[in-house]
């Protein structure tokens, strides 16, 4: 158990640049003592105390104001970002290192038995005050953008918005960038998750612009190195020269 709760506060860490220390996560994120009071509660439902499971749920969603059911599966490293609002249904069932913002419902669509809630495979990102209802499935890596509404599943790496959701840019070369934005944004310190590039809001458009300069400015970076090593030009020591205010560095690299 000790383990597990270790593993929850590092993806806090990961995940949230306003962590400071470990005794901060600790103590002052609610989403940390909801996941801390889940997994007791599901212990119990798993052995069958259910009212005391039940309570031990009413009394988290009274301190925290997130409210998952007992009998929810939840994997590793979970983290529910602020966390207000957050509605987790009996059947829902969630992956690994999955993020969920504040406002987010897994809820269902009928009165009927069984399963009738999401299921969230690995890495997925839920933004804040979105709706995934209903007995589906979002794939692993998929986002799901703010207040969306998604009553359909949301294949593996695709991005769903709006209500109702969309499936945004679902073609190979649209994948291909969206991956290649969201590992320059990690390089950047940041990433604007769920955000399509079929949108027209000019900031959005700013930032991918952007994203996509960088990309092409490392690309192209790279293809000169290898041209340099290429020709002989020995690149790390050419550029701790550099560093280094060397005035033969340009001479060099013309020769």
């Amino acid at each position: 158990m000790f383990r597990t709760l270790n593993e929850d506060i590092r993806a806090v860490f990961d995940r949230d640049p306003a962590a400071r220390s470990f005794w901060e996560v600790l103590t002052c994120y609610p989403g940390i003592h909801a996941l801390i009071l889940h997994r007791l509660a599901h212990w119990l439902w798993g052995h069958r105390l259910r009212w005391l499971a039940r309570f031990l749920g009413y009394f988290s969603r009274f301190v925290t104001g997130i409210e998952i059911h007992p009998a929810a599966e939840i994997g590793r490293r979970f983290f529910i970002d602020h966390g207000m609002g957050v509605v987790i249904g009996e059947t829902a069932r969630i992956g690994d290192d999955v993020t969920l913002y504040h406002g987010v419902t897994l809820g269902g669509t009928s009165w009927n038995k069984g399963k009738r809630h999401p299921t969230l495979e690995n890495g997925v990102v839920i933004g804040a005050g979105a709706k995934v209802l209903g007995p589906i499935t979002v794939g692993e890596g998929a986002r799901v953008g703010s207040n969306a509404v998604v009553t359909k599943p949301v294949p593996a790496g695709t991005t769903a918005v709006g209500n109702p959701a969309r499936i945004i840019d679902p073609s190979a070369a649209g994948r291909e960038a969206g991956r290649q934005r969201e590992a320059q944004a990690e390089k950047m310190g940041f990433s604007a998750y769920a955000v399509g590039g079929d949108q027209d809001d000019p900031l959005v458009k700013a930032i991918h612009g952007l994203l996509d300069h960088a990309a092409e400015t490392d690309r192209r970076l790279e293809c000169l190195l290898r041209e340099l090593q290429a020709q002989g030009v020995e690149c790390d020591k050419e550029a701790q020269a550099a560093d280094n205010f060397d005035p033969q560095y340009l001479g060099r690299i013309v020769d």
